[in-house]
């Protein structure tokens, strides 16, 4: 059961056509391996195991002669609790407040549903999706299958750690500074956050540049599956609208890159990489000259303290002093992490008006154009971190990142820098290993709505590195 569980999309679907396989049987199988390491790696914050095997049964019907199986037909997808469900709570991962019954599904989840996708599980977050941590007081600590001693990242870390425990085959997250990306990392799967609207998200939250929905899956060819049933415009985001409806992605093709001009960074302006991933990072490099890209080492002076106002100017203090008020009335409720965040962007609230805020994201911008106006694609450590410890708020413990310890454990991330360059697609894709046993990534980043060169930049990387899940690898994990 196991070697089904880790069955990618793309041959499940191959399998299902040719009746070598069915829906029930998949979904049986991961189930069974959630039901065995769900109690070690808790990555799910609600089951609804019962109703995914029903309707995996109804979806074997497509199958049969005369049948019309759609895209995602029987094919297990785990979703970010955070992505509301009609009918079911969502909670925010936090004690603070009550949860509430969401009254409507996001748009993504609808799409996958209506391709024949069955949710089975939703998964859990940081606290309010705040930091790229996978604890709250609510959930408890979401572990990394490749080491239980390490977080799997966030906030969109229980898809990316059922996705790498074999419990789900696809999995949605969602990124408003590399929630999909961090964790995808951290646990050698591959993460697409896309361009601002190109996947359409309900209001108010799609008027956030910063935001977006997004596939995540074992695979490269996965992730494009699943994106290619999320994307395309809404009437409830005008952002999705202005865009012109994207072609599918298709199968990548990685074998050659001749005539591509990539550019590398492993440690891109003044953010502290450790010397673990810039070796993968430079390797990855080296990797891609074999596909006959041309690809050269580049410096992009980026700069971690102005990236921090230009976050710090786009958050505001709105949701950090409901939060503060909510503390004084229910003290020692909300997660040591969201409460120290929460201060923090009260304290620099007066000091990042939006004019300013807008000033520092053009600087960001700036130089990003400055390397992609002479290239197709960038590719850059994810994290600058190997691993954050499973359970760790670090608030009175400092990261050190290769012999820097960090003013906050946050900093260790380059992903929000394409948060603030909202238009840029990008694939979080593994590179390697680390000591620890723990994932290395790197994020492919392609010009505005170039979607289709980060996902064929990225498919060269997994097959030429062979790490995460493209090769034979997976986590050994003990029964619960």
């Amino acid at each position: 059961m196991t070697e089904l569980a880790y069955l990618t999309a793309t041959e499940a679907l191959r399998l299902f056509r040719t009746r070598q396989l069915s829906p029930r049987e998949l979904m049986t199988a991961v189930i069974e391996r959630a039901e065995l390491v769900e109690p070690v790696v808790n990555a799910f914050a609600e089951r609804m195991f019962d109703l995914a095997l029903d309707a995996a049964a109804a979806a074997e019907r497509h199958y049969r002669p005369g049948g019309h199986p759609r895209p995602l037909e029987g094919l297990p997808v785990v979703a970010k609790e955070e992505q509301p469900i009609a009918g079911h709570l969502i909670t925010d991962g936090t004690l603070l407040r009550a949860p509430y019954v969401a009254t409507e599904t996001a748009i993504v989840l609808t799409r996958i549903q209506h391709a024949g996708g069955i949710v089975h599980a939703r998964t859990t977050t940081s606290e309010f999706c705040c930091m790229p941590l996978s604890h709250s007081r609510r959930w408890g600590v979401t572990r990394n299958p490749w080491n239980l001693a390490a977080a799997a990242g966030g906030s969109s870390g229980g898809s990316a750690a059922s996705l790498a425990a074999g419990t789900t085959t696809l999995a949605t997250g969602s990124d408003i500074g590399g929630s999909l990306r961090a964790p995808a990392s951290f646990t050698g799967v591959v993460a697409f956050k896309p361009p601002h609207g190109r996947n359409p998200i309900l209001p108010p939250a799609g008027q956030d540049a910063f935001f977006h929905h997004g596939p995540m899956a074992r695979t490269v060819a996965d992730c494009a599956v699943l994106q290619d049933v999320m994307a395309g415009p809404d009437s409830r985001d005008p952002a999705s609208l202005r865009l012109t409806p994207p072609g599918p992605l298709g199968p990548a093709d990685a074998e050659d890159l001749r005539g591509l001009r990539v550019a590398i960074a492993d440690a891109p302006g003044d953010f502290p990489v450790d010397l673990e991933i810039r070796a993968t990072t430079r390797a990855t490099a080296e990797a891609l000259r074999e596909t006959g890209a041309h690809v050269d080492e580049v410096e992009v002076d980026w700069r971690l303290d102005e990236v921090k106002r230009a976050l710090w100017a786009h958050f505001g203090s709105g949701l950090a002093a409901e939060l503060l008020d909510a503390d004084r009335q229910r003290p020692d409720t909300i997660t040591p992490y969201t409460l120290a965040f929460a201060r923090k962007a009260v304290e620099n609230a007066p000091r990042m008006d939006a004019a300013t805020g807008h000033r520092l994201a053009r600087s960001v911008q700036h130089r990003l154009d400055a390397v992609l106006d002479r290239v197709d694609a960038l590719v850059m450590p994810t994290l600058g971190a190997t691993a954050f410890a499973a359970g760790e708020d670090y608030v009175d413990t400092a990261l050190v990142v290769d012999g820097v310890e960090l003013e906050h454990f946050s900093d260790a991330s380059l992903t929000p820098l394409f948060n603030i360059c909202s238009t840029h697609p990008v694939v979080a894709v593994p590179s390697g290993w680390a000591a620890n046993g723990v994932p290395t990534g790197v994020q492919v980043v392609a010009a505005p709505y170039d979607d289709g060169t980060a996902f064929r930049v990225a498919a060269a990387v997994e097959r030429l590195r062979g790490a995460g899940f493209s090769g034979d690898r997976v986590p050994v994990l003990p029964a619960g």
